[in-house]
């Protein structure tokens, strides 16, 4: 049994696309994996196809099909808001136990690596005091954490890591996803970030997008670091 729950310091911060090009490589080295992202927002079922849901599912090699749509992310929220927000607008709410237990059965029973991955950042709220770290923290497994490379990042970055450290979540890896939009290069983004960071090994890479081609090129060693 192997999990890792991979998060950001943000929302569209390209954590999505690492799970993805984690996934497309476990199955290339013939490794079992699965993939749940059991909260998603802003989900239109008619205009589908670019979503979080749709993209792991293709990464997994997996047709998409409705059962396969609910194993993935049971709870999908159409309106494009934090996952709390999202669900009263919709008079619906996230049972945060029910959560937490729906991913232990998985963790528990898949013979493989299970990915779960969260919604927006790590303290995006989710239901009543619940934050996503809150649920890292009640599944406790290692987690990777992806940071983008922008002028506030190493705030974010630090903050984020800080207030995880501060609940005992391990942090197994920071991702520093470049979008090559930034002034900064992502090495000074790394080295400002270094004295913060212990033991905790980080790596950059370019910022994914739904091609196939870019999830390939990113070496799994090099992505995660971390025997899987």
């Amino acid at each position: 049994m192997t999990a890792f729950f991979i998060t950001a310091t943000g929302t569209e911060i390209g954590k999505t696309l690492v799970t993805c090009a984690l996934t497309w490589h476990l199955r290339q080295r013939g490794e079992k994996v699965t993939v749940l992202k059991p909260i998603v927002t802003g989900y239109d079922a008619e205009t589908a196809k670019e979503s979080d849901t749709h993209l792991i599912l293709e990464a997994l090699g997996k047709p998409i099909t409705q059962a396969a749509i609910d194993a993935v992310s049971p709870w999908r929220f159409t309106t494009p808001l934090a996952p709390d927000a999202a669900a009263e607008r919709e008079g619906r709410e996230i049972d945060f136990d029910a959560l937490v237990d729906c991913c232990r059965k998985v963790i528990n029973t898949y013979a493989g690596t299970t990915l779960i991955e969260g919604v927006g950042g790590a303290f995006v709220p989710l239901a009543k005091n619940n934050t996503v770290a809150d649920w890292i923290a009640a599944l406790d497994i290692p987690s990777i954490l992806v940071a983008g490379n922008y002028l506030g990042s190493q705030c974010h970055t630090i903050s984020t890591l800080e207030a995880m450290h501060a609940r005992d979540i391990n942090v197994a890896k920071l991702i520093i996803s470049d979008a090559g939009e930034s002034a900064i290069p992502p090495e000074e983004t790394l080295e400002a970030l270094a004295p913060f960071l212990d033991d905790i090994p980080a790596t950059i890479i370019p910022r994914l997008t739904s091609s196939q081609q870019l999830w390939q090129e990113v070496d799994i060693g090099i992505l995660v670091g971390l025997d899987c």
